[in-house]
């Protein structure tokens, strides 16, 4: 087999892009606090796709023949992308919220990186190494007791609904949209024109749910303070989120780029600290030192294995 140093190793701006992702879909926690409950989870969810996909259309435009390829050939896997990526973890998740706390929430939702290693253990034959599995229950560790502020007695007191579900299925979904985002037939498309085309399937996954909230007295924006956390989804929790985390699966790979979302319960709280005004505690840091050395020792390969 041929050395494939550079999705192994990447070169520095490609890690500065992986430090971006988890800075970037931290935002929607920022964004996304104040929203909901001012406007219904799939129309927040399907406004901000629509909008994305809006401001992706000329470079959609300009890649049209490979985008309209792409649609021809693999309707049903640009369409799963969409309904994965934006559909289930994007309006299923904001309507999840309205069900269960923030703490359950972020435990939840950060297995995703879990599933992704145990999926492509299951159907590609992938091998876990021990440095691997290492990082990613230390990383683990440290979004546990973060969750947890510390007192593991908590984790006694823990109560799951139907919302803790709904985060659930968001997380496997983001694990199987994160796997397929290495599916070959996507490599033909520019990354801005494959990001608009996946923005495009999920606003039209999201239309009838929307459509459905909407015919049933579900609450829309009506302020521009709505407006602006909407179009704050857009730019940053959406834009330039998604686009630089399939910048980091193509380079890196799906298990690697999963690791960025242990990287956003410590960025969350930093974010919160600045913007919202929440204090910082001494389990803040541990959880943080945790994360960190976690992400670190799970990303790093040896250089045997770079060579294989």
């Amino acid at each position: 087999m041929a050395p494939q140093a550079k999705p192994e190793t990447g070169r520095p701006v490609d890690w500065l892009i992986f430090s971006l992702v988890p800075i970037f879909f931290s935002s929607n926690m920022i964004f996304g606090r104040g929203i909901i409950g001012d406007v219904a989870p799939y129309t927040t969810a399907f406004l901000r796709w629509a909008g994305s996909t809006a401001i992706m259309l000329p470079f959609i435009y300009s890649d049209r023949r490979a985008s309209a390829l792409f649609v021809r050939n693999h309707f049903w896997l640009w369409l799963l992308l969409g309904g994965l990526g934006m559909g289930i973890c994007g309006g299923l998740v904001y309507w999840s919220l309205t069900y269960t706390s923030a703490a359950n929430g972020t435990l939840i939702y950060t297995t995703s990186p879990l599933f992704i290693i145990l999926f492509q253990w299951m159907f590609s034959g992938r091998k876990i190494s021990g440095r691997e599995l290492a990082g990613m229950l230390v990383a683990f560790a440290g979004v546990i007791s973060i969750v947890l502020r510390g007192d593991p007695a908590a984790l006694l007191n823990l109560s799951f609904n139907i919302g803790d579900l709904g985060i659930l299925v968001a997380a496997i979904s983001f694990a199987i949209y994160s796997i397929l985002l290495k599916d070959p037939a996507l490599r033909n498309l520019s990354p801005l024109a494959l990001f608009g085309m996946i923005a495009l399937s999920g606003a039209l996954v999201l239309l009838p749910p929307s459509i459905w909230e909407v015919l049933n007295n579900g609450p829309v924006p009506d302020s521009a303070s709505d407006w602006w956390k909407i179009a704050g989804m857009v730019v940053f929790a959406s834009l330039a989120a998604f686009f630089c985390f399939q910048h980091v699966v193509r380079v890196f790979g799906p298990a690697t780029g999963g690791i960025t979302l242990y990287l956003m319960p410590p960025v969350s709280i930093v974010m919160a600290m600045f913007f919202l005004g929440e204090p910082f505690e001494t389990y803040h840091a541990l959880g943080i030192v945790l994360v960190l050395g976690g992400v670190v020792l799970a990303s790093l390969k040896s250089r045997r294995h770079i060579r294989e």
